[in-house]
């Protein structure tokens, strides 16, 4: 049973939310993650080493919240002893209009994505709230590079499940 913000922190996890998009997070070290969109609207989008808020709430939850260059806001509660997460994503209205600009390994574009947050409208904004299963749940340890090292491909998902891609 998890409970401390240590015990948190080098953990990977998969989840599904209930309207189906299925994304995976590494909590790399107290102020960093890195992930993974494995499908949905921004689905195939990759993410290193973004800038986080972590804290623990109370015992075995966990909430982790950031802006990213795009606009879009995220505030993720994980609940990792009952295989629960709950999120909110406020996408820009230019994101929800556009998504394929997001689909990338962003830090190679994060020029593209600050020139797309001026050159479209931000508001409103796209909000989707969903409760989500973790459908994995493994601890990395911290800094791990290998973890989120490469763009989702088809089947990924099933392959860190299964143990055909570890790390």
């Amino acid at each position: 049973m998890l409970k401390e913000l240590e015990e948190f922190l080098g953990s990977h996890l998969i989840y599904t939310y209930e309207n189906g998009w299925e994304y995976e997070i590494y909590i790399k070290n107290k102020n960093t993650i890195d992930y993974r969109i494995h499908s949905g609207m921004v689905g195939g989008r990759w993410v290193r080493d973004q800038q986080v808020d972590l804290v623990k709430i109370v015992d075995g939850v966990f909430k982790v919240s950031w802006t990213e260059p795009t606009g879009t806001d995220v505030s993720l509660n994980f609940m990792p002893n009952e295989n629960r997460m709950h999120g909110i994503i406020f996408f820009p209205k230019w994101v929800h209009e556009h998504p394929e600009i997001t689909v990338c390994y962003q830090n190679d574009f994060i020029d593209l994505m600050e020139e797309s947050r001026l050159k479209y409208e931000t508001y409103p904004k796209h909000v989707v709230p969903e409760f989500a299963d973790i459908t994995f749940f493994q601890n990395e340890g911290l800094n791990n590079e290998q973890v989120v090292s490469q763009a989702p491909y088809d089947g990924m998902t099933e392959d860190i499940h299964s143990g055909k891609l570890t790390f």
